[in-house]
């Protein structure tokens, strides 16, 4: 350590990102510590990945329970105890919240509460007093979005959503983003009123065309009432506490429990005083990095979220340890890799995707671009009144066709996906896809018998 320092490395955040690289750091003899001003875990633990897949599972299990009719059982059923669920979400990240501080504690690594500032480029601000570091890592995450509208103050975000304590059962959600559409989907399924309010006229934008039009149309058949070209102006409360809302159109919507926005996150750099350490975001308010997360101050990094890169949370993960690897280990080209991203969207049916779009495929490489793809209905599904689709899509380039990407809509894509992202990322063609033996009988076969 360089006595001149109180610490080799400081992170301010303590979620994915900022938690990687102070423990990959610690691994190497390195004094560090993490500056967090909320719960240990960041977005991911709290308010993010973890309580949204116990959530789905929930709302998965109100399927099977209507399913089960089908295979056989006489089930019926008798409600959905919302408390009861969060109460065991919460006393699960609970537990991991404990086993972090713990983790840190044995790691040598000092946990500093509350909100950091730049007080110059080697020192921070917190809680009154000033620390010192050789190196610093900003991964302070992002925060949800809301409009200026009358009445938004009424409204609430998806981090408001796992504050809940009872269900909503008449909601309306405005965002078309892979946050939106899991949140109806949750809601949806356990019995809830749900109006998604959509800017235009599909969901996932930014994802492959097949898997976006087959999850509208799966919503639209789950119930959802969809609102296309739809924007709320305004919302009201009445003496009940009931949420009244107007669209563009015009279109009020009345009795409802509550309005949740997921349009978008934005980087959390409120009082961070980056300007004091010289470092520069770029036009859409990020931290700009390169490939090695450095910032325009050489000795201050960026990491996860904040960059407005892959907002994934192996991610930030993935470039945190990355990171640490370079600069305390002599892995001098040590950095992440920000192509053939796998990643998943929990709607209903769930979503994998890695790799190019076809619509980006074909704008960068025309003619050169081959496409496979099938539409069936899982055997699960297929004895059911529960009638899913499942939808598959490979993207491959000239002659040797390798695959590029790899786009899934239906029940069980969510765990298939990793292995086929390996094999990808490995540089795989078609013909490696072909010449793999087919486990049978499983929806995952049809991706290597695709014609």
């Amino acid at each position: 350590m360089n006595e001149a320092y109180d610490y080799d490395l400081i992170a301010l955040g303590a979620g994915s990102g900022g938690l990687s690289i102070i423990e990959r750091a610690a691994s190497y003899g390195q004094r560090c510590a993490v500056v967090e001003r909320g719960r240990i875990g960041g977005t991911c633990v709290n308010v993010g990945c973890v309580p949204k897949k116990i959530m789905w599972f929930g709302a998965n299990l109100a399927h099977m329970i209507n399913d089960a009719k089908s295979y056989g059982y006489d089930l019926s059923n008798n409600g959905f105890d919302w408390s009861s669920l969060v109460a065991r979400r919460e006393k699960y990240i609970d537990g991991i919240n404990s086993w972090y501080h713990g983790y840190l504690k044995d790691l040598g690594i000092d946990e500093l509460e509350g909100e950091a500032s730049f007080v110059d480029a080697h020192t921070i601000a917190v809680a009154g007093k000033h620390y010192s570091a050789r190196h610093i890592a900003i991964a302070t995450g992002t925060r949800p979005r809301l409009p200026a509208i009358p009445g938004i103050e009424l409204a609430i975000t998806s981090d408001g959503f796992f504050e809940l304590k009872q269900q909503p059962m008449r909601v309306a959600i405005a965002g078309s983003g892979y946050i939106a559409v899991e949140l109806a989907g949750v809601l949806n399924a356990l019995g809830s009123e749900v109006s998604l309010y959509l800017r235009k006229h599909h969901v996932l934008g930014e994802f492959d065309s097949l898997l976006g039009s087959t999850l509208f149309e799966e919503i639209a058949k789950s119930g959802i009432k969809v609102r296309t070209e739809a924007e709320i102006t305004a919302i009201e409360c009445n003496a009940e506490g009931l949420l009244t809302l107007q669209d563009n159109h015009g279109v009020m919507l009345e009795g409802l429990d509550q309005v949740i926005y997921a349009i978008g996150r934005d980087p959390e750099l409120g009082g961070l005083g980056l300007d004091k350490a010289g470092v520069e975001v770029n036009a859409r308010g990020y931290i700009e990095t390169d490939v090695y997360q450095n910032t325009s101050q050489a000795h201050i990094f960026a990491l996860g979220d904040v960059t407005g890169r892959a907002p994934l949370t192996p991610v930030a993960i993935a470039a945190g340890r990355r990171l640490a690897d370079r600069l305390y280990d002599g892995q001098d080209d040590r950095h992440l890799n920000y192509e053939l991203i796998p990643s998943v969207v929990f709607s209903h049916p769930p979503i994998g995707t890695v790799g190019m779009t076809e619509q980006a495929a074909r704008a960068e490489y025309g003619d050169r671009v081959r496409i496979y793809q099938t539409r069936f209905t899982a055997m699960y599904n297929a004895i059911s009144d529960h009638d899913v689709p499942t939808a598959m899509k490979l993207v491959c380039l000239d002659e040797e066709e390798k695959v590029i990407g790899c786009h899934l809509i239906g029940p069980g894509v969510d765990e298939m996906l990793q292995g086929f992202a390996v094999a990808i990322r490995m540089g795989a063609c078609k013909k490696d896809f072909d010449d793999t033996v087919a486990i049978h009988p499983t929806s995952s076969e049809e991706l290597v018998t695709m014609r």
